[in-house]
C-alpha cells in the first residue's frame, strides 16, 4: 500500500471539485473562509478551475473537465495534498475521464473528501493501491471555531495524529445556512454505540469503505477490483466501514445484499457503520440496524453501528487502505492507524 507523504510546514494544499463546486451559499463563504484559515496556518493554496463552478449536472462542471482537473492536480509537483470542495450526485460520470493508471505511476498524494468522493477515495485505494482519507470537504475548514473532528482531519494530513476516537455528541439539526455559513456543528445528541454482538471487541485489518450510495453503483463495472484487492491483502483482512446519504433502510439492505453477493466481504474482519441520514426511520418493520445485521451477521465478526462516520457530524477521518487496530470498549471506539 502506497502511503503518501504528510503535509509539511509551508506545504501546498490543492482544491478540486470533481463533485459539487462551491458556487452557492453557505458553501462559497465557508470555502472562502477555510482558505483564509489555512493560509494563517502557514499553507500555500492552489484552487482548480472548477472550485466555484456549478455548470454540471450533479457535479461542478462537465465530466471531462472534472476529470482533467483531477489528473492535473495529481500530476502537479507543487501540490502536496488534495481536498475536494464538496460531495454531490454524479461523480461516477467523471471516472471515465480519470487517468488512474497515470495516478498510480506518480508519487502518491493524500486525497480527502466524503460522500460522492467515495468514487475517488475508494478507487484510489483499490485501483491505485494508494491510501486515501474519507473525511471532511474543504468548506468544513471554514467553520468558526473548528470542532475536534475537523482539527483531527488536519492533524492527520499533517502527520501529527494517527489514533482517533469517537466524539461525545452528534448533530441532529444543523444551524448552518445561507445566512450563517461559518456556523459550527450544533451537537445535542449523545453518542450511543450499537454493538452486535453486544460486547466489547478488538479487530485488526485494512480499513476500506465509503458511502453506500456510491459503492453499490461500482459493483460489476470495470472499476470493481475488490476481489483482487481482497486477495492481495487476504493476510491482513478488511475492516469495512459504511454510511448512507440518500438511501432508506430498504435501500441500505439491498445495497449490502448486492455487495455481499459480489464477494466484497470475503475477507471481512469487522464492520463499522456510521449513522445514516435516514436515522430513526423504519419501513415495514425494518430499522437501520436490522438492515445491516440481516445481511452481515452471517460473517460472525463484530458489527459496530451509529459511529461518527459520514454525513451526520462529527466524523472521524477514515483512512482507506491502511492497516489499523480497532478497539471498541463500552461506548467508545479507538482506531489506531499503522503507517
Amino acid at each position: 500500500m502506497r502511503i503518501p507523504e504528510f503535509l509539511k510546514e509551508n506545504g501546498t494544499i490543492g482544491f478540486v471539485a470533481p463533485s459539487y463546486g462551491c458556487n452557492i451559499e453557505p458553501y462559497k463563504s465557508a470555502f472562502d473562509h477555510a482558505q483564509d484559515i489555512l493560509k494563517q496556518r502557514g499553507y500555500r493554496l492552489l484552487s482548480g478551475p472548477n472550485c466555484y463552478e456549478g455548470k454540471g449536472i450533479g457535479i461542478s462542471n462537465e465530466p471531462k473537465l472534472c476529470g482533467a482537473e483531477l489528473n492535473d492536480f495529481f500530476a502537479k509537483k507543487d501540490v502536496d495534498v488534495i481536498l475536494s470542495c464538496g460531495g454531490g450526485e454524479l461523480m461516477c460520470e467523471v471516472l471515465d475521464h480519470v487517468a488512474f493508471e497515470q495516478i498510480a505511476s506518480e508519487e502518491p498524494k493524500w486525497y480527502m473528501g466524503f460522500s460522492d468522493n467515495t468514487n475517488m477515495t475508494f478507487l484510489l485505494t483499490t485501483l491505485c493501491d494508494t491510501a486515501s482519507v474519507y473525511g471532511p470537504c474543504a468548506p468544513a475548514f471554514g467553520m468558526e471555531p473548528w470542532y475536534a473532528s475537523v482539527e483531527d482531519a488536519m492533524l492527520l494530513l499533517e502527520g501529527k495524529k494517527h489514533i482517533f476516537t469517537g466524539y461525545p455528541k452528534w448533530e441532529k439539526e444543523s444551524k448552518k445556512d445561507e445566512e450563517h455559513p461559518l456556523e459550527p456543528y450544533y451537537l445535542t445528541q449523545d453518542r450511543i454505540l450499537v454493538k452486535v454482538p453486544d460486547q466489547d471487541s478488538k479487530m485488526r485489518g485494512r480499513i476500506l469503505g465509503g458511502c453506500l450510495d456510491c459503492l453499490g453503483k461500482l459493483v460489476g463495472t470495470g472499476y470493481d477490483k475488490v476481489k483482487e484487492f481482497n486477495q492481495k491483502y487476504a493476510k491482513d483482512g478488511i475492516i469495512w466501514y459504511f454510511e448512507a446519504c440518500d438511501l432508506n433502510v430498504m435501500d441500505i439492505r439491498r445495497t449490502l445484499w448486492q455487495l455481499d453477493h459480489a464477494g466484497w466481504f470475503e475477507q471481512a474482519k469487522g464492520f463499522l457503520v456510521g449513522r445514516p441520514l435516514c436515522f430513526g426511520e423504519e419501513l415495514f418493520g425494518l430499522n437501520q440496524y436490522d438492515a445491516v445485521t440481516g445481511v452481515l451477521s452471517k460473517y460472525h465478526v463484530p458489527i459496530i453501528m451509529d459511529l461518527d462516520i459520514g454525513h451526520i457530524p462529527p466524523m472521524m477521518p477514515m483512512i482507506n487502505g491502511v492497516l489499523a487496530d480497532v478497539t471498541v470498549q463500552e461506548n467508545d471506539i479507538q482506531i489506531a492507524y499503522q503507517f
